[in-house]
């Protein structure tokens, strides 16, 4: 693997589920539309093999819940729906990000004029 492709899935690796939960705090989604919104994000795209074992993780620490839906077109479809304790881990990363990002923008020299 390259280290530009290294770096990316590094950086991916670190901030996924927090870009998950943040989608299903907007509004519930299943799995395929997840991997869908995710790859229209070039930095971002994935596959379902990540991203299920990533839901299923996710809801094990309580931070999804998921309840199965019939599809107008096909089988049923699980949707994922933020919890309590996930809105407030949501929350406690992007006071944490923002920070992190200040910081890392300022050592390798991003806004200075």
């Amino acid at each position: 693997m390259s280290d530009a492709a290294q770096l990316s899935t590094s950086l991916r690796r670190g901030t996924l589920e927090f870009c998950v939960l943040a989608m299903v705090e907007r509004e519930d989604c299943y799995g395929t539309e997840i991997v869908r919104r995710l790859g229209a994000e070039r930095s971002l795209a994935t596959t379902e093999g990540t991203i299920y074992p990533l839901l299923s993780r996710l809801r094990r620490v309580g931070w999804l819940n998921s309840e199965w839906s019939e599809s107008p077109s096909g089988p049923p479809r699980r949707y994922y729906t933020l919890t309590d304790s996930g809105r407030a881990a949501l929350a406690h990363f992007r006071t944490e990000w923002v920070s992190f990002r200040q910081t890392v923008d300022r050592l390798v020299g991003i806004g200075e004029q």
